[in-house]
């Protein structure tokens, strides 16, 4: 899911990545509705409130309200700049890192809102704001990576591609082409994945209270343990066949032969079984 970038992607890479964001942004977006009384996954109605306090003049919320959709953007901001910076070097971290970033903000705000938390004005402010930064993080890097297939935390666009795509399926033409039907399939499970983790939320809010962002934290990680998880087991496998072509024994081969065993071929020499000789690589 974090390994490849861009268009080195394939379909199930993106469909992975956005089934599991989505469903962490939806969990976020109800959480944060029932808590704070304010949705943290998108900014769209964050501008329509900033632009009805400044007919107002209420200055004071305008700077708060302001200061959230700058968070947001900076989010986003963050995300891009580390996958840009270090995608060079790592991947895998470029593409973790933000993901971390947004677990610690998580954790953060489960953790003070469990132990802390007073319910005062300024306490809300300050985790509606940190909350937005972690939902820009994610929707930067989901969107980075995969060259803009994946945006995750909020269905505007998604809903408007969808209905696009659907009125294309009316053709026979648009209904055989497998990146337009590809597509609708990554959209349609971003969209119900964004539901259903909105639906947990309500569902568990009430016994969880702010432990929920715990489970949300669970679910970035999950995101993060099984690429870690390939890259090992990647390794593992060219380790061993390294030491096996080269004839260079090494700890992680002599390990995979203790578990495994040695392998053995049976070979036949003027259609009779010849004994059981070891695999050998050539060089």
């Amino acid at each position: 899911m974090l390994r490849n970038y861009s268009n080195s992607r394939t379909l199930g890479d993106n469909i992975r990545l956005g089934t599991l964001t989505a469903f962490t942004a939806g969990t976020i977006n109800i959480a944060s509705l029932l808590i704070f009384l304010s949705f943290t996954s998108n900014v769209t109605g964050h501008y329509a409130i900033l632009a009805a306090e400044i007919s107002k003049g209420n200055w004071s919320q305008v700077a708060v309200v302001g200061l959230w959709i700058f968070l947001f953007f900076l989010g986003g901001f963050v995300s891009n700049f580390i996958v840009i910076t270090f995608n060079k070097k790592s991947k895998y971290f470029a593409h973790s890192m933000p993901l971390i970033l947004e677990i610690i903000c998580l954790l953060f705000v489960g953790i003070y809102g469990q132990f802390y938390y007073q319910k005062t004005l300024e306490e809300t402010e300050y985790l509606v704001a940190l909350m937005l930064f972690a939902t820009g993080l994610q929707n930067g890097l989901t969107a980075s990576i995969s060259n803009f297939s994946v945006k995750t935390t909020h269905l505007t666009g998604t809903t408007t591609d969808l209905g696009i795509l659907f009125s294309m399926f009316t053709q026979k033409k648009f209904r055989k082409n497998g990146e337009l039907v590809g597509r609708a399939k990554l959209l349609l499970s971003i969209m119900f994945a964004y539901v259903l983790g909105a639906v947990f939320s309500g569902l568990t809010y009430y016994y969880l209270e702010f432990r929920v962002f715990y489970v949300i934290s669970l679910c970035l990680l999950v995101v993060i343990g099984y690429d870690a998880y390939k890259i090992h087991i990647r390794h593992f496998h060219t380790q061993y066949r390294y030491s096996k072509i080269y004839k260079k024994p090494n700890l992680i081969a002599y390990l995979y032969d203790k578990i495994h065993g040695i392998p053995e071929i049976k070979t036949t020499i003027n259609g009779k079984r010849d004994k059981k000789r070891k695999l050998v690589f050539e060089d």
